[in-house]
């Protein structure tokens, strides 16, 4: 247990900003999920719009910090992957 003050406001800072953390990474898992359920359906359009979805919310959540700029980027370049590669198989 945490005996100065300090050490004490920061296990309340860190218990903060780990609950904060964890919902931005549980947004990012939505999106994503709603995107692969997009592109599974068969609808391209509707999967391009998720795709941008995912990326907006990838993109914010890096800008917060919570995760790596390369983490998202390599995200980000996987989805657009998965979208071209159905693209490519559907035509």
């Amino acid at each position: 247990m945490a005996h100065s003050l300090s050490a004490k406001k920061r296990i309340r800072q860190n218990a903060k900003h780990r609950a904060v953390n964890r919902a931005r990474k549980k947004d990012i898992r939505l999106v994503v999920r709603t995107f692969d359920e997009t592109l599974k359906s068969g609808d391209s359009a509707k999967a391009s719009e998720a795709l941008r979805a995912a990326i907006k919310e990838i993109d914010q959540v890096a800008a917060k910090g919570t995760i790596h700029k390369n983490t998202a980027s390599r995200r980000k370049s996987r989805l657009q992957k998965r979208l071209n590669a159905a693209a490519k198989s559907s035509s």
